[in-house]
């Protein structure tokens, strides 16, 4: 028999949640978009909320919510969602804290609902054929350039500076999450710097030194200060050559040559993400790498903090 859709509700209704969840689910027949809850916008078509436990409590028939907040917001509504019995799909970044983190997996098993923190550059197209061919090859280092104008990316988003909104790292850990997905080893830091503006809470660039259990180093570079081409880019030393991932793992290059993708990898990050999360929907299964997390605490515990001339939102 056919599978009724899940009905879900969009917590957070920002940048993200318009250009890529709602129009995903919209598209979806796995999919009927039910709810929206946000303090500051509206869906149409849905019923609209100004808090999670108002949607939560009067939503008919709410299957799984969809939690697109700033990640300071992420546990309690997270937490809010499980203990209704509602599947929850995550955003990332993930949670404040890896404590927080985990003790959401604990209510998801505790209620019997699925947990799925997305990691949307994973589901980039050229990050599984690199997983493939990274599997037959071993492994000298890597280097990790991703630079970005903060000011395009994150306009107005004054969340990203304070405590708990991760500065560079809200795009960094998308590049943390394509090195967990690819290399299964530890990944232990080593040095770090943070380059703080006087005036925020959080880093506007960072510089680091990581190492593989086996000793392979991979350099990170940062910066949310950067102008003209973006660039996200992750270059592998390899026994048999370099690898490059580029435009955050859309594209990979094998020595001079760039590898088409396959039809299956065009469809889409968020398409993918969809799909995974009506599978482990049906089977009542959580799915979370935190891993990207981890890496992240462990850089700030041993970073050293150096601070930078005041962000503006007006450039310099």
């Amino acid at each position: 028999m056919p599978r009724e859709p899940i009905r879900v509700g969009i917590v957070g209704v920002g940048k993200f949640a318009l250009d890529h969840h709602i129009p995903t689910i919209l598209a979806s027949p796995d999919y009927r978009l039910t709810a929206a809850c946000s303090r500051h916008a509206e869906v149409g078509g849905v019923r609209n909320f100004k808090s999670i436990e108002k949607m939560l409590s009067q939503a008919e028939h709410l299957d799984a919510v969809a939690i697109c907040t700033p990640p300071q917001l992420h546990y309690e509504m997270a937490k809010c969602a499980l203990t209704h019995g509602k599947h929850v799909l995550m955003e990332k970044p993930p949670c404040t804290s890896q404590s927080r983190l985990s003790h959401l997996i604990e209510l998801a098993g505790v209620h019997g609902v699925s947990l799925y923190q997305i990691w949307h550059s994973q589901h980039a197209p050229g990050v599984a054929p690199a997983l493939a061919l990274l599997k037959e090859r071993t492994l000298r280092g890597a280097r990790v350039t991703w630079k970005e104008d903060v000011r395009i990316w994150h306009p107005g988003q004054t969340w990203i500076w304070r405590s708990g909104g991760f500065g560079v790292f809200d795009a960094g850990i998308n590049a943390l999450s394509i090195l967990t997905r690819l290399i299964e080893e530890a990944i232990l830091p080593l040095t770090a710097i943070l380059y703080v503006p006087s005036n925020c809470e959080t880093p506007i660039a960072a510089s680091a030194l990581l190492q593989t259990a086996s000793g392979a180093e991979i350099r990170l570079e940062f910066d949310f200060r950067h102008t003209g081409v973006q660039t996200w880019e992750i270059d592998f030393d390899t026994d048999e050559g370099p690898l490059k991932l580029s435009a955050g793992g859309s594209h990979l290059t094998v020595g001079d040559s760039p590898l088409p993708c396959n039809a299956e990898n065009l469809r889409g990050e968020y398409v993918s993400i969809y799909e995974r999360f009506a599978q482990l929907v049906s089977r009542r299964d959580s799915e979370v790498d935190a891993r990207p997390l981890e890496l992240v605490a462990d850089i700030f515990l041993q970073g050293r903090h150096v601070s930078v001339a005041p962000f503006s939102e007006a450039p310099q």
